[in-house]
């Protein structure tokens, strides 16, 4: 399966979050088979701004987000959640998208709507922070197949990130409107019907 080159994480988040709604996660398990989602739901996060972990200082459970693009950045939230974030634009300065929530094909579909549940989807942990997003590792990202390729801005809700404290008046997360695996829609933006 094909994967996502480095130069596509070596941008700015806020360039990168919305471009990776319609790409697929992919883990190749145990056994060797492959699971994958869609990614349906992204937040970009900058160190200029305060709701990155990396607005006031560096230090050694941040360090991964002031690393090299194209890197896992997982973190532990409110000491029990894995968050799974891709690192993006440069080394030194601390950039990245966290993932949201995905829509995995044959499972219930708010089964990894929400950051924490993703993570636990995929088994991912602090073991893979500091990963290349790399078929080689067995962690990767992949290019929206065919039938999403065509997903532009007007499939796509813009709205402000949640679940934080500062920083809410950046307009810095986006959803797949048809998605119904979204973690949490904007207030009158009902979810799409049920594929029978």
């Amino acid at each position: 399966m094909q994967h996502l080159p480095h130069s596509f994480f070596a941008r700015p988040a806020e360039v990168v979050a919305p471009e990776l709604i319609g790409c697929l996660l992919v883990k190749r398990q145990a056994d060797g088979e492959l699971l994958w989602g869609v990614i349906v739901e992204t937040e970009a996060y900058c160190q200029s701004e305060p709701a990155c972990h990396g607005h006031r200082r560096r230090s050694p459970s941040n360090e991964t987000l002031f690393g090299e693009p194209g890197r896992f950045y997982v973190y532990v939230s409110y000491g029990i959640h894995h968050c799974v974030n891709v690192v993006t634009h440069r080394a030194d300065w601390a950039n990245g998208v966290l993932l949201r929530a995905a829509a995995i094909p044959g499972e219930p579909e708010r089964l990894a709507a929400g950051p924490a549940l993703l993570a636990r989807c995929f088994g991912i942990d602090r073991f893979h922070d500091a990963q290349l997003v790399h078929p080689d590792r067995g962690l990767w990202i992949a290019p929206r197949p065919p039938e999403l390729a065509a997903l532009g801005a007007v499939d796509l809700v813009q709205t402000s990130r949640i679940g934080i404290s500062q920083g809410q008046d950046l307009p810095w997360r986006w959803y797949w409107r048809a998605s119904r695996s979204v973690s949490r829609r904007v207030r009158g933006d009902r979810p799409p019907a049920q594929v029978p």
